[in-house]
């Protein structure tokens, strides 16, 4: 042991709470007064022991020797060696030898620093605010026997002195922490309300759209088909050769219709779900595309698609046909394949085609691409595109988080 002089120990002290004084973090904070801590308690590992929200968990942070204890971010507290202390069942641990020392080895303990650092004596005391436990100081020798109950009481002055620094940076830390959280919901809310903005403006050009083809292309043509049906009404005589074209004309209005139809409700979706609305659009697509375009689609899903939200369900499929649209419509592919994959924590869905690629096409597609984005960020889900395998054509990713309390996610 060092054997000071009263006054020469109160100036450690004072030494150890001016450097704290601008310390901004933990690690910084413990480095800072570590050769302090040495002239009063002589140790070769010093370590502060945090207990993080909740106290479960916790976090070291270290100086001397660095240690797996420091690289862990929040390690369960049953496993830790000083649990006992942490749950505030002990008010001190002082060990002669914590390589033999059974305190330190029970079942499911995170000894192995102690064992490869040769970390023999060992004192440990709690940090307190309030009564309430925050953390721990540990002072830890490679030597046998080093420490007595002289330096536990030391220990519990530099504790105190320790204590209300770490709690303010804990603190600080804490309140940072909830400033990012509350950021991050502000823009998500503000991001949620221009994606409702520019859905709904999208949605708005879409139902135009729709009016303008029913006006211009489809009710021109029955407008057509009566005035002729009314010139061969007043012929008296309708020859078969002149109900073909009008047969045909006919066949081509519904065949408009069911298209405007189809791409208005997704009727597949509702009544078989996801996968499936996706092959048949998939399987439609190239088939009408009149070029041979092969297409292949992996489910390997599990399930999971049955359990989201019917929003999340339409959410996924329109991206996924638009996707296919732009690929069938605007790249000229061999090929378009549709993956799905999902575990536990996300679902992905990708489109990927062999066609001429993004670059060519932009001018026509980028509109599409932006509704695809807006539909994506509505759901919270992550939306990318790129070259597709091999760097030929496109890939569209979209990958959507799945989380026990997801709202995307209904019971299952």
């Amino acid at each position: 042991m060092l054997h000071l002089v009263p006054a020469a120990m109160f100036d450690h002290y004072l030494g150890i709470s001016r450097l704290l004084a601008g310390q901004l973090d933990f690690r910084s904070a413990i480095r800072s007064v570590a050769a302090e801590v040495a002239h009063i308690i002589p140790h070769d590992h010093l370590d502060v022991c945090v207990l993080l929200e909740g106290g479960n968990y916790h976090t070291a942070y270290e100086t001397g020797i660095e240690t797996a204890w420091g690289g862990l971010a929040g390690a369960p507290v049953v496993n830790s060696p000083i649990r006992s202390l942490l749950r505030g069942e002990v008010d001190f641990l002082l060990a002669d030898d914590a390589m033999t020392d059974p305190r330190f080895h029970f079942e499911g303990a995170f000894k192995r620093p102690i064992v490869e650092q040769s970390l023999r004596s060992r004192l440990h005391v709690p940090m307190k605010v309030q009564g309430t436990i925050i953390a721990a100081l540990s002072c830890s020798s490679h030597r046998a026997g080093v420490y007595t109950m002289e330096d536990i009481e030391r220990a519990r002055i530099i504790a105190d002195l320790l204590t209300p620094y770490f709690f303010a940076l804990q603190a600080a830390e804490q309140a940072q922490r909830s400033a990012i959280v509350e950021a991050e919901a502000r823009a998500r809310e503000e991001g949620l309300r221009q994606g409702a903005l520019k859905l709904t403006e999208a949605l708005e050009q879409e139902r135009q759209r729709i009016g303008m083809d029913l006006h211009d292309q489809t009710l021109a043509d029955l407008t057509r088909l009566a005035r002729r049906i009314d010139r061969l009404s007043r012929n008296g005589e309708v020859a078969p050769d002149a109900l073909e074209p009008i047969s045909r004309s006919l066949q081509h209005c519904m065949q408009d219709l069911r298209q405007i139809i189809e791409q208005a409700k997704p009727s597949v979706l509702q009544l078989f779900g996801l996968a499936q609305a996706i092959e048949h659009h998939l399987d439609r697509s190239t088939r009408d595309s009149g070029s041979g375009i092969e297409w292949g689609l992996v489910d390997e899903t599990h399930g999971a698609l049955e359990r989201l939200e019917p929003t999340v369900s339409v959410a996924l499929f329109r991206i996924a046909q638009e996707a296919i649209n732009n690929a069938v419509r605007h790249a000229a592919p061999l090929a378009v394949t549709v993956r799905l994959e999902a575990d536990e924590e996300r679902l992905s869905i990708e489109i990927s085609d062999d066609g001429t690629g993004l670059t060519k096409a932009r001018g026509r597609i980028g509109g599409g691409i932006d509704n695809m984005k807006t539909r994506a960020r509505l759901i919270s889900a992550r939306f990318t595109t790129g070259p597709g395998h091999n760097n030929r054509g496109t890939a569209v990713r979209v990958v959507l988080p799945l989380v026990p309390h997801d709202p995307a996610i209904g019971p299952n």
